[in-house]
């Protein structure tokens, strides 16, 4: 059983585009989220804590990147980058950090908790994770070890709270309920052979599915351009998608993996047959 959270966000200028803070009741840690304009005016004493950070970049084509690190001195930490950056010494230039620090961490629990945060935003591959190395054989005690799992947990509640889905999964692993966007949907249709969930963003389509060779040219010119960038992608490999793909609606996954128009509500259907369409009606009875 899930329960409700409380968090209590302060917008600490008084525009949700500067400094804010983020906390969740009955917990010590805290999040801090700070534009790269405003890290040395900041004298908030809470990012001079250890800590871990995530920077978050954007790339030449558009597509999102991150930077997981952690630090004894997180604000130092963040303007050593600015110094590395402007030497040409690093070449991703973050637009926003956002900070957890928490009462008592210490060298070896930052050094945990960066590793970890780095194996969860990779597997999530929503951005690209521009670290490199961690810390991998951390030593914890089991009791540290129960506390920073709880830490981790929190964390995932506040960065997703703040607006970055960076630790999330596109498809989450409990598939148990029956609700519309925990059932598996399909499209087969001649050498395309589709799997797909409606999720809380859009539409996923999952790892393995083998889309059409062939595009329409009728197809809108946006989606001509997102076809053609998704099949020249690492995300799929001889027209078989090998990581799950979100996409904005029913329709625009269907598009993809058939390679014409088509309603998503109408081609996606479950392995009983009713339609994304019928099911949707059923559930609003």
């Amino acid at each position: 059983m899930t329960y409700g959270k409380v968090i209590e966000l302060f917008l600490v200028n008084g525009t949700a585009d500067s400094l804010i803070t983020a906390e969740l009741s009955n917990w010590n840690g805290m999040a801090v989220k700070i534009p790269r304009v405003e890290l040395s005016s900041c004298n908030n004493d809470d990012i001079t804590k250890p800590g871990v950070y995530f920077l978050f970049c954007k790339e030449d084509d558009g597509s999102d990147s991150v930077y997981i690190g952690e630090a004894e001195n997180v604000q130092e930490r963040l303007k050593q980058h600015v110094r590395d950056y402007q030497s040409d010494k690093e070449t991703y230039y973050w637009n926003t950090a956002v900070i957890f620090v928490g009462r008592d961490l210490n060298k070896a629990m930052i050094r945990y908790l960066e590793n970890q945060f780095v194996q969860i935003a990779r597997e999530s591959k929503r951005y690209l994770v521009l670290t490199k190395n961690t810390y991998q054989n951390t030593v914890l005690k089991d009791s540290q070890k129960a506390v920073m799992e709880e830490f981790i947990d929190n964390v995932k509640t506040l960065i997703n709270a703040l607006g970055y889905k960076v630790l999330e999964p596109l498809v989450q692993a409990d598939l148990s309920s029956r609700k519309i966007d925990d059932e598996v949907l399909y499209i087969t249709s001649g050498s395309v052979n589709a799997r797909g969930m409606v999720t809380s963003e859009g539409f996923v389509v999952l790892s393995g599915t083998t889309v059409n060779e062939t595009t329409a040219q009728s197809l809108s010119p946006g989606m001509l351009k997102l076809r053609k960038d998704l099949l020249d992608s690492t995300k799929v490999e001889n027209l078989t998608t090998i990581e799950d793909i979100l996409f904005s609606s029913s329709s625009a996954a269907a598009d993809f993996v058939l390679g014409y128009s088509a309603s998503g509500p109408r081609s996606w259907k479950a392995k009983n047959g009713r339609t994304l369409k019928e099911i949707e009606i059923s559930l609003s009875n």
